[in-house]
């Protein structure tokens, strides 16, 4: 038999973190939307926990476990937080310190010295440029090796939590002749000479959390602090082991969709609560109204968010290739999430657009969550290209 719920320490802890969002997140959304750049003191409450760490390897762990002894890790119990977080808000859940996305880097390939050195610290990822989005193998940032010193000139837009982070994983092209293998990433500390915040943006939602561009001009940063191995030759954790940090954190931008489609559903259902509409899900689905209807339809799309998101998580912690399932779950959540923000503003009538209510601030945080970390029609081309073994030059 699938047992598809969870497990009662992961419902448990769904409930923890929804009333840690529902006390300290929910209140305050509403005033860092507007106050955009400010940064949230609330969270300082959470400064120096841990937030990300790498698992300590234990004599005897390699063995498989028994099913009766199976429990999900790490990126379940992530998956579950962050949805329940991100009810509360995703901005302030992009702007909790020590939780950027050059962290789960770090965690995913750092050598031992580097994470001894830059664990600790909150760190964005700086990837997009101006003529480089969804394509990362495209970056023109270079990096160029001067005696015990990398030497790094270009731009980098779009990058999350720019003012705030204490240091960057910036990914820079050390040999454009060899294509994506030329790609490695660079931790840049804050203040490095040469490596400057240019801009912060102002932007359609999750206005909690900033966003910026750097400019590189010159920077000189030590030999030993391209991610991994500081011998380009023997660094395997490149293009590809940084790629593959994206089958961990794609997952966790679905959690984030699923998070804000569930606020934004359980909202529509407490207002036709409100107006005498009852959900009867006895009744044929042909006998009952249209908003009845459309509200059954955007549940079933939220749940299959979920059991997608879950997939690629349990196959994260199980050690699983989940290329595809990762792309699966981002794919169907920041879509389907956009969607059913969309709807449930419309059938709010004027309480979805007015400030009085968050609809309409959830119907503009969940945009991005379609189009960061690769956009949802990369993650189609991700998934096609498995499915039918294409290659990227076959289908593009």
């Amino acid at each position: 038999m699938i047992n598809l719920e969870l497990p009662d320490y992961l419902d448990n802890m769904k409930t923890q973190m929804k009333g840690f969002a529902e006390g300290l997140l929910r209140p305050i959304a509403r005033k860092y939307d507007e106050a955009e750049h400010t940064y949230p003191v609330e969270l300082d409450v959470l400064k120096g926990m841990p937030v990300m760490s790498r698992p300590k390897k234990k004599a005897g762990e390699e063995k498989p476990k028994k099913d009766a002894e199976r429990k999900n890790g790490s990126n379940m119990s992530q998956a579950v937080t962050v949805e329940s977080i991100c009810w509360g808000d995703v901005g302030l859940m992009l702007s909790i310190p020590g939780a950027g996305l050059g962290n789960a880097a770090i965690v995913a390939v750092a050598t031992d010295e580097q994470m001894e050195r830059f664990g600790s610290k909150w760190a964005a990822m700086a990837i997009t440029e101006p003529g480089s989005g969804s394509d990362a193998g495209s970056i023109q940032t270079t990096a160029v090796l001067d005696g015990d010193e990398w030497v790094l000139n270009g731009e980098k837009i779009f990058v999350t939590c720019a003012d705030r982070c204490d240091a960057v994983v910036v990914w820079a092209n050390v040999d454009p002749s060899a294509g994506k293998a030329g790609i490695k990433s660079f931790i840049v500390e804050k203040g490095t000479p040469g490596f400057t915040l240019e801009k912060l943006e102002h932007k359609l939602g999750i206005r909690a959390s900033d966003t910026g561009t750097f400019f590189l001009k010159d920077c000189r940063i030590p030999k030993d602090n391209i991610l991994g191995s500081a011998e380009v030759k023997k660094s395997t954790e490149g293009f590809k082991g940084v790629m593959k940090t994206f089958d961990n954190t794609r997952p966790m931008v679905a959690s984030m969709s699923n998070g804000v489609a569930g606020a934004s559903l359980e909202f529509l259902k407490q207002k036709m609560e409100e107006a005498g509409i009852a959900l009867d899900y006895n009744e044929n689905t042909n006998n009952v109204s249209a908003m009845q209807k459309e509200y059954y339809m955007m549940e079933a799309n939220l749940e299959a968010m979920r059991l997608l998101t879950y997939k690629a998580s349990w196959m994260a912690d199980e050690k699983i290739f989940n290329n595809v399932e990762a792309s699966m779950s981002k794919a169907k959540a920041g879509r389907a999430g956009t969607l059913i923000t969309q709807k449930v503003c419309e059938l709010l009538g004027s309480m979805g657009f007015t400030r009085e209510h968050l609809a309409e601030k959830w119907m503009r945080d969940s945009k991005i969550l379609d189009i960061f970390e690769g956009t949802g029609q990369i993650q189609h081309l991700i998934v096609a290209r498995n499915i039918l073994k294409l290659s990227r030059n076959e289908l593009k």
